[in-house]
């Protein structure tokens, strides 16, 4: 079976009647706004990561390293 005949037009349709009874027509948008702010706050935190990695296993930074202030 492939995956395109599971998840068909009338099964995504039975998904969100189903998710606009349960939490209402408002509150969808919102969820939607805060999964977007989600996934791309992941996709910075991903990239940050990956740069501090590259900073920390000797390659040259695009920004020097500070050093504390006594």
């Amino acid at each position: 079976m492939m995956l395109g005949e599971i998840f068909g037009p009338d099964l995504i349709i039975v998904v969100v009647v189903i998710a606009v009874v349960i939490f209402g027509g408002s509150r969808i948008p919102k969820m939607a706004r805060s999964l977007g702010s989600a996934k791309s706050e992941f996709e910075k935190g991903i990239k940050d990561g990956a740069s501090h990695a590259t900073d920390e296993s000797g390659e040259s930074s695009t920004t020097p390293p500070t050093t504390p202030s006594a």
